[in-house]
């Protein structure tokens, strides 16, 4: 899944495809370099992010994912808010990649349904302006599986095909870089639940955490790739059935390779 932030704030590449043409451009490009999906969202998530408008939300999302599905790109949308869910959907989106898991809109879950799209349920305990506050745990494996699986009760009991539902531990969202990295050696638990499992672990605090001792300059979050395309290839090999990154080429070659380590290379073209 290759990430396409439409925003002016996003804390990795905020700005650089605000502008529709360029982000229907960098969209297509991540698509020929091998992106399944071109994840298109309107909103910063970031730890300490103020909220976007559902207005504003639209105005940047719809006439990117409405290009690319155009042109054939499978698109989905990252949001939060059933309104731009529902006019993503109606222009092309197959899928809704939504952070808060269902519960920053009420109105997601019947959205969701009434689309037969397939749903991303990540972990999120509250918005970002906030969520620092909710980094608490005793265990964070035991807590994040049993709080999303709580989310997937509720929102089958709405009418979302549990068939279509892809769970997402939500790195950062309410944890600390050792939280993330204590999630990601235990992905066996969450891959056991039965359902597929989503990582979106591209340039994260977790990462630079990871490579702050390092005297090489690998700090800021787009020097991060090589370092996620790593992350990648370990959840691959932990079966994680899809990697959300920035930098979809790298990130393909790895997941290629921990394929071919496990033996389940695809064949020559």
């Amino acid at each position: 899944m290759g990430i396409l932030n439409v925003t002016p704030d996003s804390f990795s590449d905020g700005g650089r495809y605000a502008d529709t043409h360029r982000a229907v451009r960098h969209g297509l490009r991540m698509a020929r370099e091998g992106a399944d999906l071109v994840d298109v969202g309107g909103e910063s998530t970031r730890p300490g992010a103020e909220p976007t408008s559902v207005a504003d939300e639209l105005s940047r999302v719809v006439p990117v994912v409405r290009e690319l599905a155009r042109e054939g790109v499978p698109v989905s949308v990252d949001t939060m808010h059933a309104e731009v869910a529902r006019a993503a959907v109606q222009v092309g989106a197959c899928l809704v990649n939504d952070v808060s898991g269902g519960l920053a809109d009420p109105d997601m879950a019947a959205t969701v349904a009434a689309a037969g799209v397939s749903y991303v349920v990540t972990h999120w305990r509250a918005p970002s302006r906030e969520m620092e506050r909710h980094a608490l745990y005793r265990d964070v494996v035991g807590e994040v599986t049993s709080e999303l699986l709580a989310r997937v009760d509720s929102l089958t009991a709405s009418g979302v095909d549990p068939g279509r539902i892809i769970l997402d531990p939500g790195l950062g969202f309410a944890k600390h870089a050792g939280h993330d990295w204590q999630l990601l050696a235990h992905m066996s638990t969450l891959t056991a639940t039965g359902f597929p499992v989503l990582v979106g672990a591209s340039r994260k605090r977790c990462i630079g955490a990871a490579l702050s001792g390092l005297a090489d300059g690998t700090h800021a979050p787009d020097t991060r790739d090589a370092a996620t395309a790593a992350v990648s290839a370990l959840a691959a090999a932990a079966g994680v059935r899809c990697v959300r990154v920035h930098d979809v080429r790298s990130s393909l070659h790895a997941v290629c390779m921990a394929a071919a380590w496990s033996g389940r290379a695809p064949s020559a073209a």
